[in-house]
């Protein structure tokens, strides 16, 4: 898979080890920025990529600021994007399995190095399981698209 990664200053250590999980999981990363510890918004980078997760440049995305909301909150305002704050490897989990997560955030100043590693991989690793997921999801695109989704025949 191909990884956009994406963090503010605050996240920016967190986000080169993310970088190194992703490698070593086989996987290619795309960095999005930010470059160094200088503050800057993390609009700017949640921008970045979550175009790339809708425009399918990449598979998904991962963001990081120091709590993860920030990231999170921007990132949905994208058509197509279902980016997850997740706190530990069962929400990153069932992100996945559940909601067919695109964009995995986290808090750097709420994650650990093992903690994160363990987000990271189950979440990379998790796949959509659909069934009953898949209609929870399509109503979610259709909110995007303005619809009301108590109108989607079950």
């Amino acid at each position: 898979m191909k990884i956009a990664v994406g963090s503010d200053h605050r996240g920016y250590e967190a986000k080169e080890i993310v970088k190194s999980i992703v490698t070593q999981m086989g996987h290619e990363f795309v960095d999005m920025g930010t470059t160094d510890n200088h503050p800057m918004d993390y609009p700017d980078i949640a921008y970045g990529v979550s175009i790339a997760v809708s425009n399918k440049e990449v598979d998904r995305g991962i963001l990081i600021c120091s709590t993860g909301i920030g990231m999170c909150i921007a990132a949905n305002k994208i058509q197509g994007v279902r980016a997850a704050l997740c706190h530990d490897e069962f929400t990153a989990g069932v992100s996945r399995v559940h909601n067919d997560s695109n964009i995995l955030c986290f808090g750097a100043d709420q994650s650990g190095e093992v903690m994160l590693r363990k987000m990271v991989e189950t979440w990379l690793t998790s796949e959509f399981s659909a069934g009953r997921h898949e209609r929870r999801v399509a109503k979610i695109q259709a909110m995007e698209r303005g619809c009301d989704p108590r109108e989607l025949k079950a």
